[in-house]
Formats: structure tokens, C-alpha cells, sequence
């Protein structure tokens, strides 16, 4: 069985057990979160597609941590007019393990 939540404005194909990394989630480290933009839950050949999300679907997590991810460098040129901005980003993330998938 899998589902295909959206959360931060991305997509994920989760299944039970697994362990993923998604936007920062104010939520404290050990918490359950509940994650209410199902898309598609399939279950076998079953499979239950929304329009937009499956109605009364969830899925539970639980956090494990918060952490960064990698720097990146940003920078911005201009030719001919001596323009150059150099900037880093890190982005905040929440890991979670899928603990169930409630349809």
C-alpha cells in the first residue's frame, strides 16, 4: 500500500516504515503529525485517486529530527556594469517516518 501526499508544496510517494525528508513542519521532535492532502492512496490493484484529495484519507507520521540540508551558493552577474551578489542558503527540513496510511 502507498499514498501520494502533497506537503510545502511538493509531492511524495510514501508507503509504511519509510522514512522521508520534507519542508520544515513546526512540529517537536517525537511528535505524531497528521498529513491531511492525500492525493491517491493505491492498495493492491484498488487504487483511489481525489479530485482533488481522497476524502477522509490521512496519513500518520511521526518526526524524527530537524536538520539542514546541504549549502548552496547563489550568485548573481551582470556583464559590462560590475554587478555581482554572492549569497549562501540552507534549507530547514523535518525527516519523518510513515507510521501508517489511514483510508
Amino acid at each position: 500500500m502507498y499514498a501520494i501526499v502533497e506537503t510545502g508544496g511538493k509531492q511524495y510517494r510514501v508507503a509504511e516504515g519509510q522514512v522521508i525528508d520534507v519542508e520544515k513542519l513546526s512540529a517537536p521532535e517525537g511528535a505524531t503529525v497528521s498529513l491531511d492532502r492525500v492525493l491517491m492512496v493505491a492498495d493492491g490493484g484498488d487504487v483511489r485517486v481525489g479530485t482533488p484529495v481522497v476524502e477522509g484519507a490521512r496519513v500518520e507520521a511521526t518526526v524524527l529530527d530537524h536538520a539542514k540540508g546541504r549549502k548552496i551558493r547563489v550568485f548573481k552577474y551582470k556583464p559590462k556594469i560590475r554587478y555581482r551578489r554572492r549569497a549562501g542558503h540552507r534549507q530547514s527540513y523535518t525527516r519523518l517516518r510513515i507510521e501508517r496510511i489511514l483510508v
